[in-house]
């Protein structure tokens, strides 16, 4: 389980939300929305230690993040980035592989067996297995996301958080992300990812962590968070929201 007690975080000593309290239960999908510059992605970086909180702590199973080693917390928490990066000299699975530093001591990498297993059943998850030998910057933006949620998952661990992970996909790609991410919080993993469509995100999160007006403004199932006034108070913008057979679903309501 993933605590977040009355946690602050901000860049640069300026505070972007405050006071989020918030349980992360194992087995769950939860999607972070909110306009850009909220805070969507420092919040993620506070979750796996890689940003300080200003206030407030974060714990993984009652333990605090800061009392963990940065080994041990990359055994735990895996953070799948959305950055564009360039690798020119590394293959599809070299890329991959670097998921499985952290159950390596620094000081020893030789690739073992397990690693290898981690390593296809990874590549296998997202449909990469016949791109393994391509060099990584032949990829297409979309296939690249795919590696880099591969990486994630080669590092098997029980926490997964990933920053925009279907950015630059085609809405078929995007789905198939999305629903390899919900298998993957059925099997027992806590998903947390940042996401920008709210309909994605309602189809198939369990909660909807919504941040705004530098606080959290709701944390709970899509039914209650997609509330028209709750969505024009965050992102400010009017939408009309539509009952389906799946759920709620909102539209942006254009005005001429």
């Amino acid at each position: 389980m993933i605590a977040l007690d009355a946690v602050a975080i901000g860049v640069a000593q300026r505070t972007l939300v405050r006071d989020i309290d918030a349980r992360i239960d194992p087995g769950e999908f939860v999607a972070v929305l909110g306009r850009n510059g909220v805070g969507k992605t420092t919040l993620l970086r506070a979750m796996c230690g890689m940003r300080p909180v200003l206030q407030g702590s974060i714990s993984l199973d009652g333990t605090p993040l800061r009392a963990l080693s940065g080994n041990a917390r990359a055994r735990a928490i895996a953070f799948v980035t959305s950055d564009d990066a360039m690798i020119e000299t590394l293959r599809v699975r070299d890329v991959v592989a670097i998921g499985r530093y952290a159950h390596h001591p620094w000081w020893e990498w030789r690739e073992n067996a397990g690693d290898d297993a981690a390593i296809q059943r990874a590549l296998r998850a997202v449909d990469l297995e016949a791109e393994a030998q391509r060099l990584f910057t032949t990829l297409s933006s979309g296939e690249r996301q795919r590696v880099w949620i591969a990486m994630g998952l080669a590092q098997e661990t029980s926490v997964l958080l990933l920053d925009e992970p279907t950015s630059h996909l085609d809405v078929r790609v995007a789905h198939e992300i999305l629903a390899l991410l919900r298998s993957l919080a059925r099997e027992g993993r806590t998903v947390v990812c940042v996401l920008h469509d709210l309909n994605d995100a309602a189809a198939y999160a369990d909660r909807l962590l919504l941040l705004g007006c530098e606080r959290m403004l709701a944390f709970d199932v899509a039914d209650r968070v997609l509330a028209p006034a709750l969505i024009e108070r965050a992102y400010g913008i009017a939408v009309s929201r539509v009952e389906t057979p799946e759920g709620p679903r909102v539209f942006a309501a254009i005005r001429p």
